[in-house]
């Protein structure tokens, strides 16, 4: 069976799934009782981790704030993770109305959700299509037909390369992907890390999870951003990624970069 154009994966929800964690840490409703308690041992293990994943959702929509103010007015985002207003298009279109989105993700439950609330938006897309398939997600006709590939795009990898391993060559899937993008585009990316605590407790949640958490450190994640030119303050802390607001208690504990670049050639 195919949705897309792409396999339909079997909802399993014998297992933690990380959209499902994130939802339950986000303080969200879309998760099972085996996703609560994967979240509730990170908090436990991490106990930084709910106001991490809080200060990553809103590092996404001040980065998506700065990329469409900036005058690109569409979005490619991958591993979109399921629906929390706002969401990305709600985002970008209080700046400026005209942005398309396209959502992509490989969880049937995200495309489902994607699919109820965008269903009256010509504006978007949600289509289940996979990350480790680059390729796929950039020649998907939903993704052609929001985006177009001779203009500007924004590319959002927000809280997702960390769920694959080295074996995923997750580096040549973002130049992949980055090769795709004419100049003038955008790559937002946020990344966990291990760098300011031992969080191997932390990635031990998920061995059971139906991805595994990978750590990796700034380094390693600055080598994602090869081909485009960071924007200030750089990659940093996603509190410290140019903040509106006062950033959180215990934000220096918080283990997730994050940064935003642009394409130039």
């Amino acid at each position: 069976m195919t949705q897309d154009g792409v396999e339909a994966v079997t909802i399993d929800t014998s297992k933690p799934h990380p959209a499902r964690i994130y939802d339950y840490l986000l303080g969200g409703k879309d998760n099972y009782e085996v996703d609560q308690q994967a979240g509730d041992r990170l908090a436990a293990a991490a106990p930084e981790a709910r106001i991490g994943v809080r200060a990553n959702r809103a590092f996404l929509q001040r980065a998506v704030r700065y990329v469409v103010g900036s005058g690109v007015h569409q979005i490619l985002d991958i591993g979109t993770g399921l629906p929390t207003s706002p969401n990305v298009h709600e985002v970008a279109q209080s700046v400026a109305p005209d942005v398309r989105v396209a959502y992509v993700d490989n969880d049937p439950i995200v495309a489902a959700h994607g699919n109820a609330l965008l269903s009256r938006s010509g504006t978007t897309r949600i289509v289940l299509g996979d990350l480790r398939d680059p390729r796929s997600v950039l020649d998907h006709p939903d993704v052609r037909q929001i985006v177009d590939f001779d203009q500007p795009v924004a590319l959002l990898l927000v809280a997702i390369l960390h769920f694959l391993t080295e074996a995923d060559r997750p580096a040549e899937i973002v130049a992949t992907l980055r090769d795709a993008l004419p100049a003038g585009s955008f790559l937002v990316l946020s990344h966990a890390t291990g760098d300011f605590a031992d969080r191997s407790a932390a990635q031990a949640v998920y061995s059971n999870a139906t991805a595994s958490l990978n750590l990796r450190t700034r380094a390693e994640v600055e080598r994602f951003f090869e081909g485009f030119d960071l924007v200030e303050p750089g990659l940093a802390q996603v509190p410290f990624w140019r903040p509106d607001t006062p950033p959180p208690p215990h934000s220096a504990e918080i283990g997730f970069y994050g940064g935003v670049a642009r394409k130039t050639a």
